[in-house]
Formats: C-alpha cells, sequence, structure tokens
C-alpha cells in the first residue's frame, strides 16, 4: 500500500480468478478508499441513467444459430488501419490513481498486454508520455477535455503528438460536472495530482472537487472546435458523448473521422437514454461513414456481441478494468480484458459468428421480457 496525501493506494500485482465483471465492483470497494470508490463507481443524481446503460441490453435479444459450422471464432478487428487482438477498448477515465498507486501506467500495461486500445484522459494520474511509454509502443488514443485556454489545448495535443498516439477523442458532453450525490455525500476532492494539470496549467488538480476542475472547461463547444483540433493535429478527431443521429452527422459535417456513442457511463446527464438503446438509430445515420465506439454499461461479452450487432466497431469500458486494476494493478487489467473477451468467443460460437464482420452482420431481435 502506498499512502499519498493521507490517501490509501493499492499496489497490488497478480492475475485475477475473475467469475464475472460485475462481480469486481464489490471486491475493489473493500480496497478503494470510500471517497475514491464512490467518484468510480457512481453516476449522476439517484444512477437512473447508470443501471438502465447495463439493463438495456436486454432490449435486444441475440439469435442463436446452430448447424453453423463455426470453431474458434476470431475475435481481432481494426480501426483507422490499427490491428487489435479484441473489439474491447480502454474508455477514457479520470485519475486511475485513485485506484491504484501506480494508476494508467499499469491500465496502460495491461490494455497492451490484451492486445487491446487505450485512450488516456486528460484528467490522468500520469502524464501523457508516461502512460504511452508503458504501452511499449501498442497503440493509444488521447481524450481531450477541451479547456477554455487555447494554449493549455494545444500544449496537451502536441504532447500527445509526440507520444504517438493515433487519434485524439474530443469529449463534448461534459461541459459541466454532473450532479453526483456520491462526491457530495463523501466530500470528496482529488487526493491526487493530474500529472497534465500540474504540468501545463496552474494548480494539479490537488484539493479540488470535480466541479472545480470542470469549472476551467470550455462550456462553449461548437463544430468549429472539432475542425480546429483536426487542422492542428493532423490526427483523427473522434466525437465522444453522441446520443442522437443528429449530433452524430453535425459532428461528421465539421470533419469527425469518428463517432463515439456514450452518455458518459451515467455521469452526465441522469434521465437521458441508455447509450445501447440510441445506439442503432445512431448506426442508421451515421450508414459507416466513420467508425463507432460505444461505451457506457459494458459489463459482458453478450453486450459487446450486442452493441457491435447494433452498429458499433470497437466497444469501450472504464469502471470494470479501473477494478481490475484495484484489484491486480496491470495484471488485474489484463485479466478483465481477457475475461471479457473469453466471453464474447462463447457468444460468438453460440451465434454462428466466425469473426468480428460476421458479428456485426449478425440480427438481434426484440422481445418484451
Amino acid at each position: 500500500m502506498t499512502i499519498v496525501n493521507g490517501y490509501e493506494q493499492s499496489d497490488r500485482e497478480q492475475k485475477l480468478d475473475i467469475l464475472n465483471l460485475p462481480s469486481l465492483e464489490n471486491a475493489a470497494k473493500k480496497i478503494i478508499p470510500a471517497g475514491g470508490f464512490g467518484y468510480i463507481s457512481g453516476g449522476s443524481e439517484d444512477n437512473w441513467t447508470l443501471g438502465a446503460n447495463t439493463s438495456a441490453f436486454n432490449h435486444a435479444q441475440i439469435v442463436p444459430k446452430a448447424l453453423s459450422n463455426i470453431e474458434n471464432p476470431d475475435t481481432s478487428t481494426s480501426i483507422f488501419g490499427i490491428d487489435l487482438k479484441t473489439p474491447v477498448m480502454m474508455a477514457p477515465a479520470a485519475a486511475q490513481g485513485l485506484a491504484h498507486s501506480r494508476g494508467e501506467v499499469s491500465t496502460a500495461e495491461g490494455v497492451a498486454a490484451a492486445g487491446a486500445l487505450m485512450a488516456q484522459s486528460t484528467y490522468s494520474s500520469t502524464s501523457i508520455a508516461a502512460t504511452a511509454a508503458a504501452a511499449g509502443g501498442a497503440p493509444q488514443f488521447f481524450q481531450l477535455y477541451m479547456s477554455k485556454d487555447w494554449d493549455f489545448n494545444y500544449a496537451l495535443l502536441d504532447e500527445a503528438k509526440k507520444a504517438g498516439v493515433k487519434a485524439i477523442i474530443l469529449t463534448v458532453d461534459a461541459t459541466v460536472d454532473g450532479y453526483r450525490e456520491s462526491d457530495i455525500i463523501n466530500d470528496f476532492q482529488f487526493p491526487i495530482p493530474m500529472a497534465n494539470l500540474q504540468k501545463f496549467a496552474e494548480g494539479d488538480g490537488k484539493g479540488k472537487g470535480i466541479g472545480e476542475i470542470y469549472a476551467s472547461a470550455a462550456q462553449k463547444i461548437n463544430e468549429d472546435d472539432v475542425r480546429r483540433i483536426a487542422e492542428y493535429t493532423k490526427l483523427p478527431v473522434i466525437v465522444k458523448g453522441i446520443q442522437s443521429p443528429e449530433d452524430a452527422l453535425r459532428a461528421i459535417g465539421a470533419g469527425a473521422a469518428g463517432i463515439y456513442v456514450s452518455n458518459h457511463g451515467g455521469r452526465q446527464l441522469n434521465g437521458g437514454p441508455a447509450s445501447f438503446d440510441v445506439l442503432p438509430a445512431i448506426a442508421k445515420a451515421v450508414n459507416k461513414r466513420v467508425p463507432i465506439i460505444f461505451d457506457s454499461g459494458v459489463r459482458r461479452g453478450s453486450h459487446v456481441f450486442k452493441a457491435l450487432a447494433a452498429g458499433a466497431d470497437l466497444v469501450a469500458f472504464a469502471r470494470p478494468a479501473i477494478y481490475g486494476l484495484a484489484l491486480g494493478g496491470s495484471q488485474g487489467v489484463q485479466s478483465v480484458f481477457e475475461h471479457i473477451t473469453h466471453e464474447l468467443t462463447i457468444t460468438m460460437q453460440l451465434a454462428g459468428t466466425k469473426t468480428i464482420a460476421d458479428v456485426k452482420q449478425a440480427p438481434l431481435t426484440h422481445f418484451n421480457y
């Protein structure tokens, strides 16, 4: 255990014997301090959208397919020419030092070992360069919380390009922080500095609440910002936080190279729809013009399958990986990705799909239970 500013960080490093990803939450709760756990696990207001994100996967069912002559399904896929062993990726998530002393460095190691794609957050505990270096050349994306200060934005984008990231994820659904009651109950303030804030801006995030962190974020984001970032970086820009076909089309019109369907894991607008429920309409509108990444509520291999069949190209999550990080460091993260990919392989076999391309063509049916 490491103690920083009175906050106890896990130092664990071990493979995990995982029954299922939902079971990791209670195990992690026992070792992550209450304030940190509340920040990681909580949604906004009464957590309705947080819960709906996972239950919504029950709104669609996978059609079993027998006599399909399938053996050893292949989970490999690619995006922007990047080859991956699994369609499951690490969503950008802030302050992973709350879960483990090595934070995003360990996450990057574990994700790379699993052959997956990592997205690192502006509000990471470790720097862009350190997180990228930990992956040993494995692909990473960088997620930008756009600041009101463009010198700050440019500094982050410069470092991301220097570190070799393959795309920029622009988060557009977090211009203010959601009303997160767990943080209020715990009077939570970040005990650990955020490396990028420490390096590029006044203050370092330590001792601040999430509202104070977001106060410096841009409240006005529009299509011109997408164009500006794309022109400056010459990298693909993926717009994250899309929940409607109209916004997807606006983003593409502004030059977005990818659409990221997400409601921030239920952490922003409570009472909005589950992310899975809006995915099909967005995918229909996008019509394969650009890749679609999806997150929010993913906990099972069958969820990954359904999201791919409903129009996603990659499927992301964060909380289960962060719980794995707390419980087992980089090896714990690797265990989480390998487990959900194993579940996906079983689902693919039973659904008669050999490849991820087959999964994307698989029919889903809808019954109310």
